[in-house]
């Protein structure tokens, strides 16, 4: 992977020829910070790096672009680089902020300062409406396993801090179980239809005394599931055979699978659901 570096800084130091060459050779991601002038899409991280260096490396990665580099998944390569840094003029694709700082709020990872997975959890808690921040600290407590506590800890370092409101309804609803995106609105869907709160990943022993399948989620004493189905799980000849046999094996065991995909309409699902739900209680009548 390329890395990005400072232009004028080349330009001193001999490393690029002359102006020309920089102009032509290379194109700026930020403010006198250049890439190979190739028809790469800049990765994020090297987006991160570059506003790092715009920030004359005092700027310390936060937010979306932090949580990304403690390993969380779905970060998309033109997400805006969040950098606690005081400088307020960020130019297009960095958003400054002016947060107060522990030292051990942060850490060292690839040579850029980073805020810590609890740090990086307080901010986004704080930051994003719900469903987004909810979204985020899933992805970001499934690769860290960042705890509550941790971040409730953030929080007691830094009272006054706004929106806090904000984050605690973000933390009661986080859960690491989810696996994309698409399973945090799932969940927040059922929840605030006022069903229970269901477990996520929910281990399927077929009798052998070993979890064979894994539900995405569900609530274990009525058998009732919902799992979204992404567009591997079609496309894919050996995913869906797969899921063919593990949907007879779970029917065959007694749970109701609601599956989801992308276009359902939320009201459709719901109405699925609470036939499901229905079906249950009466199974459990007739078992009475």
């Amino acid at each position: 992977m390329e890395r990005p570096f400072v232009g004028s800084r080349a330009l001193a130091n001999g490393d690029v020829a002359n102006k020309y060459r920089l102009r032509n050779s290379y194109r700026a991601v930020f403010p006198d910070v250049y890439l190979p002038n190739d028809s790469t899409v800049p990765t994020l991280r090297q987006r991160t790096e570059a506003a790092w260096l715009w920030s004359g490396q005092q700027g310390i990665v936060s937010g979306v672009a932090a949580s990304a580099l403690h390993g969380a998944k779905w970060v998309h390569d033109d997400a805006a680089i969040d950098l606690n840094h005081a400088n307020p003029r960020a130019p297009r694709g960095i958003m400054t902020h002016r947060d107060a700082l522990s030292p051990e709020e942060r850490v060292l990872i690839a040579g850029m300062p980073v805020t810590t997975p609890a740090r990086t959890a307080f901010d986004l808690g704080r930051w994003l409406a719900r469903n987004d921040a909810v979204g985020r600290l899933d992805a970001l407590g499934r690769a860290s396993g960042f705890s509550q506590e941790e971040v409730l800890e953030v929080m007691r370092r830094h009272p006054g801090s706004r929106h806090v409101r904000r984050l605690n309804a973000a933390l009661a609803l986080h859960d690491p179980g989810a696996q994309s995106p698409q399973e945090t609105w799932l969940r927040l869907l059922v929840i605030d239809a006022k069903y229970p709160r269901p477990r996520t990943q929910i281990p399927i022993d077929c009798g052998d005394g070993y979890p064979r399948y894994f539900l995405d989620m569900g609530w274990e004493d009525a058998m009732i599931a919902v799992e979204y189905d992404g567009a591997h799980h079609r496309s894919d000849p050996e995913q869906a055979r797969h899921d063919i046999v593990r949907h007879e094996v779970l029917a065959e065991l007694g749970w109701i699978v609601i599956r989801v995909v992308a276009g359902m309409h939320r009201t459709e699902i719901l109405r699925r659901l609470d036939r499901a739900w229905s079906s249950s209680v009466r199974t459990e009548r007739r078992i009475a």
